[in-house]
């Protein structure tokens, strides 16, 4: 019962969190540009990042998205996410030249480690193409936080034209399961992982330790 009572609170918790993120693209869907939202992305607090790279890779963001601008002007539509400083653009852009571009500027950002350029040589993609890939993205988080074998905050999901991209520190079983999940939610067209690959030892170390228990005390052995 309790579990069942769980999943409907994350099911009405993540409905919510669509109808507002899918009515915040509508209203800024003519913008060039977009940042990594807030939909997908992992909670500070159980982010396997260091606070300081999420925080970097906020600025990276930030700073590439900048640079784009300067770059390409209103020409396409791009979207800038960050994880641990790794930055994938997503979207569409008119010509290749401009999608050559769009990656340099973002390369030559400031603490950039590498860049995965993921735009595509067409047309900008229509508002209701936007509102549901957002809706897609919900789903896909859903699935996660429904699923019991995985950390739902390890992934951050950027989903573009029905294609599922995902991001995120996690071991190779993480990665594998982390796909398995999001190409079963219907709609998703493809699903491309972007991940930075640890080990379980690695992952065992960023996992947060429980609380010490309490000695027992004399009176409470006997």
């Amino acid at each position: 019962m309790m579990l069942t009572t769980r999943r409907a609170r994350a099911a009405r918790w993540m409905t919510r969190l669509a109808f507002v993120a899918a009515a915040s693209s509508l209203m800024s869907a003519c913008a060039p540009l977009v940042l990594g939202g807030a939909v997908g992305g992992a909670f500070m607090a159980t982010d396997r990042r260091t606070s300081g790279t999420q925080v970097e890779d906020k600025g990276i963001e930030i700073k590439a998205a900048s640079r784009i601008r300067s770059a390409l002007g209103d020409r396409g539509h791009v979207s800038v996410n960050a994880y641990n400083r790794v930055v994938l653009l997503t979207g569409e852009v008119p010509s290749d030249s401009d999608k050559q571009a769009a990656e340099q500027a973002a390369a030559q950002t400031e603490n950039v480690k590498s860049v995965v350029n993921e735009l595509a040589v067409t047309g900008n993609s229509s508002l209701t193409s936007r509102s549901n890939d957002v809706l897609l993205q919900t789903k896909v988080k859903a699935s996660m936080v429904d699923a019991r074998d995985v950390m739902s905050n390890a992934y951050k999901v950027v989903v573009e034209r029905g294609e599922v991209f995902l991001m995120g520190m996690v071991t190779e079983r993480e990665a594998n399961r982390g796909a398995e999940l999001a190409s079963t939610v219907s709609g998703v067209q493809k699903v491309v992982k972007v991940f930075h690959i640890i080990s379980e030892e690695e992952l065992a170390q960023k996992t947060p330790k429980g609380p010490a228990q309490p000695a027992s005390s004399p009176s409470e052995q006997r």
